[in-house]
């Protein structure tokens, strides 16, 4: 047997033990792993994962966004996502504003040198992803898409 796990599926499995659903998350959390790693090391000097992904989202909605909009986004903790900021504000990549509506709240937008940075983490990253869905092969990555879009889906409603 070589290193690949090939699961055999089989009517009689537990729900506990499902070879399919394992190999899956096996597959997805390797995947993941490699992708951010590879992903972190083509991204400029200093940037983060966590801090392009603040920031490519930012961009995106092109609107201001709460830290606990971002946190809730990102699925993380409140905390974890003001050390996040508080690293994007010190680098001068967003604006940390009040909430004019409610002063206890605060507004983060991208600032033109967080663009400047993002811009240039997404022209690092381009040729790495673009390679990757090349040696897949593109239709089998549009295929796909579908399904990992599903999974998010329902991994990311209440349990």
């Amino acid at each position: 047997m070589t290193g690949n796990f090939q699961p055999l599926y089989c009517a009689e499995m537990s729900e506990t033990n499902d070879p399919l659903a394992t190999a899956l998350f096996s597959e997805l959390f390797m995947a993941d792993q490699l992708a951010r790693n590879r992903v972190s090391r083509a991204l400029p000097k200093g940037m983060e994962l966590s801090h392009f992904s603040v920031l490519n989202h930012l961009a995106n909605v092109g609107e201001p966004r709460s830290p606990a909009r971002l946190a809730e986004v990102f699925h993380l903790t409140r905390g974890a996502m003001t050390n996040t900021l508080s690293k994007l504000e010190w680098a001068g990549y967003v604006h940390v504003n009040p909430d004019w509506d409610d002063a206890r709240r605060k507004q983060i937008v991208i600032s033109p040198a967080g663009r400047h940075a993002r811009d240039q983490a997404i022209a690092a990253i381009t040729p790495l992803i673009g390679e990757i869905v090349e040696s897949v092969g593109p239709e089998k990555v549009k295929a796909t898409l579908p399904v990992l879009r599903e999974l998010r889906k329902r991994l990311g409603q209440p349990n």
